[in-house]
């Protein structure tokens, strides 16, 4: 059994392979998600937008459309703390401040910031750490606006290269900078890091762009050739063609997850810290694949 996510039936008038800007026109993000529970194969799934520790949003405004996805931090499990309540509150609270109009789109670390902030005001403390990416699309000034704090990330492929990217967040290996509240008297003893320490940036998009939003189980094993050449299947911007696509990424990287011969990006980074480590990264995974085109109301 699987969980399917999907989001923004818009009509869309574009064409794939980055057509030139026109000044005037609203831009639009067409997404599907599609993701697996590490818990797959036991067919225990979440519900909800969470795939396991796994939780994502998909939000429009009048001004924008955003997306969210973060990764619950599962050693919390061994205290007795289930991870995916922290990811998945913390995707609901910036989704509600978001179709609140509470935001603004050249700031998405506001909207991280104010999303954690009110969990830290919770009468009853929301044990719990995530890492956490929002993008935001302004469609008046067809800005790419981004934050990323941890290892999940996002990828822009136009003409079928990565034109923009995120930066991964590391204190040290597969020790992902990550927003954490900790119980009383641990605040110390808790790895927690501030929403402002974000990797923060924005880029022009185009008609045509593809924007994949993601958390590490996909980039941990998957190299962006592997993605590339599954987005070269996207040959039209119908929702069913982005959703089938997201749903092949997401397929192919839960199977070489489990594969104990595949040198995954995920074993080649343990390799370079000195760990001899060979094979997939069993892991939550969830996919958002966007596309940009223009807005039709």
């Amino acid at each position: 059994m699987l969980s399917v996510l999907s989001y923004g039936r818009l009509v869309a008038r574009a064409v794939l392979g980055g057509l030139s800007q026109t000044d005037g026109r609203d831009y639009s993000l067409i997404t599907a998600s599609y993701g697996f529970g590490k818990d797959f194969r036991k067919g225990i799934l979440k519900k909800g937008m969470c795939y396991g520790d796994d939780a994502c949003f998909i939000a429009r405004h009048k001004t924008a459309d955003v997306l969210g996805v973060a990764d619950g931090v599962g050693g919390w499990r061994d205290y007795g703390v289930d991870p995916s309540q922290f990811s998945a509150t913390l995707m609901k609270t910036c989704e509600r401040l978001v179709k609140e109009g509470r935001f603004t789109p050249s700031n998405p670390v506001g909207i991280l910031t104010s999303g954690y902030y009110e969990l830290l005001q919770n009468k009853v403390p929301l044990l719990g750490s995530s890492t956490a990416c929002i993008v935001v699309l302004d469609r008046r000034s067809h800005r790419l606006h981004t934050c990323n704090l941890g290892d999940s990330g996002f990828l822009v492929v136009r003409g079928g290269e990565v034109v923009h990217r995120s930066d991964e967040q590391q204190h040290y290996f597969n020790t992902p900078f990550q927003l954490s509240i900790a119980p009383p008297g641990a605040e110390g003893v808790v790895l927690s890091d501030s929403p402002e320490a974000a990797d923060s940036s924005s880029f022009d998009v185009q008609l045509g762009d593809i924007i994949l939003t993601a958390t590490d189980g996909l980039f941990d094993n998957m190299p962006d050739y592997m993605i590339l050449q599954e987005l070269k299947k996207l040959k039209t911007t119908n929702y069913d063609s982005i959703l089938q696509t997201a749903q092949s990424i997401a397929k192919q990287a839960h199977d070489l997850a489990y594969d104990p011969n595949y040198m995954s990006p995920f074993a080649q980074f343990a390799c370079d810290n000195g760990l001899n480590v060979r094979g997939g990264k069993p892991d939550d995974i969830t996919v958002l694949l966007s596309i940009v085109a223009e807005y039709t109301d």
